[in-house]
């Protein structure tokens, strides 16, 4: 949805993208406004308010907004990249016996209230005062499906992150399938075509190849400049090379940039240490720059670093872009300029 913007519901375009990058609370809204023709920041809203929408650990073991279904279906595929962390970080903290213990106790605190982690931590430490609270909230991240309630997520509006389990918030059971397969075919539908390693590098599993070939009946494959094997669905576009691409403003830690492994096929010959607060410029479907709004009274400034050298044609269209994006994330202010810095 990067060529054109479509009229699409909110929900529909987030499961079309499998879920939108969330660590920044304020980033799927962007995500969204980018890509479906008229958004309107609350029905975004709406949907977390109403349970139809949730922020939980997904991809990559990050916080990303998916729909409640999708929470349901893709949560337990999704468990071994947490579990994963959680070894690497605090296999060894803990008996097999405590964890199991921990995990149970945790689930009880976070459904008697939503919880931030901090206070997880340190009703838990009172009662296994040799661990640190800390490792015991993230053993509770690792083995509850937990989600960050409302306010937290709203356009708008700030809030703690304060976790339930997606069971009691969603008030269902979560899928017991975990095979990959499904996740796969959702991930090319949206990000093909691509290679083993690119579907690896965006969700955070390992060792897909078996169901790659479990797969590849429903397939069709390709192959790039260097030989590698890519895959897609079978009625995946294929836009033509010449198709012009409009200027975009993406936000932080985009799925399109953090989809493939190789991502020279977006974002070519950067050499750029990312800023926090800094998100992406496309321009003719490349990274060209990084952007932030910057606030100082009623004036809302959107700063543009060029990573290559813009033209001044493309100048012109990015600036009728952020001119929209202003009015979109800085709706408040009564004075809006973009700048190239």
């Amino acid at each position: 949805m990067l060529l054109k913007r479509e009229r699409v519901a909110a929900a529909r375009a987030v499961e079309r993208l499998v879920g939108m990058q969330a660590q920044v609370p304020g980033d799927p809204y962007v995500g969204l406004w980018t890509r479906v023709e008229g958004f309107d920041a609350a029905e975004l809203a709406r949907l977390i308010e109403r349970r139809r929408a949730v922020r939980i650990s997904l991809l990559r073991g990050t916080i990303h907004l998916i729909t409640a279904r999708d929470t349901v279906a893709l949560r337990p595929v999704l468990r071994p990249v947490n579990e994963r962390w959680w070894r690497n970080q605090f296999g060894k903290r803990l008996t097999a016996t405590e964890r199991k213990r921990v995990a149970v106790a945790g689930r009880a605190l976070v459904e008697q209230e939503a919880r931030t982690f901090h206070e997880l931590g340190t009703l838990l430490h009172e009662r296994w005062p040799h661990l640190e609270p800390f490792a015991l909230a993230m053993t509770i991240r690792a083995d509850v499906p937990l989600v960050q309630v409302p306010p937290r997520g709203l356009w708008g509006k700030g809030g703690l992150a304060r976790h339930t389990s997606a069971e009691h918030w969603l008030g269902v059971p979560l899928a017991r399938s975990s095979a990959p397969d499904a996740l796969i075919l959702r991930y090319l539908a949206a990000f093909g075509p691509a290679t083993i390693m690119d579907a690896q590098n965006w969700s955070g599993l390992t060792l897909l190849r078996d169901a790659f070939e479990r797969l590849r009946p429903k397939l069709r494959t390709f192959r790039d400049e260097h030989g590698r094997e890519l895959f897609d669905v079978r009625r995946g576009p294929l836009p033509d090379p010449m198709t012009p691409a409009p200027p975009r403003f993406l936000a932080e830690y985009d799925n399109v940039l953090l989809g493939h492994k190789d991502r020279s096929r977006i974002a070519a010959a950067i050499d750029y240490a990312p800023v926090v607060g800094d998100a992406w410029l496309l321009v003719d479907g490349f990274v060209r720059g990084v952007w932030r709004i910057e606030r100082s009274g009623t004036a809302a400034v959107l700063r543009i670093r060029q990573l290559q050298p813009i033209t001044r044609r493309d100048r012109s269209a990015v600036t009728d872009e952020g001119k929209l994006l202003l009015a979109f994330a800085a709706a408040e202010a009564r004075t809006r300029a973009v700048r190239f810095v």
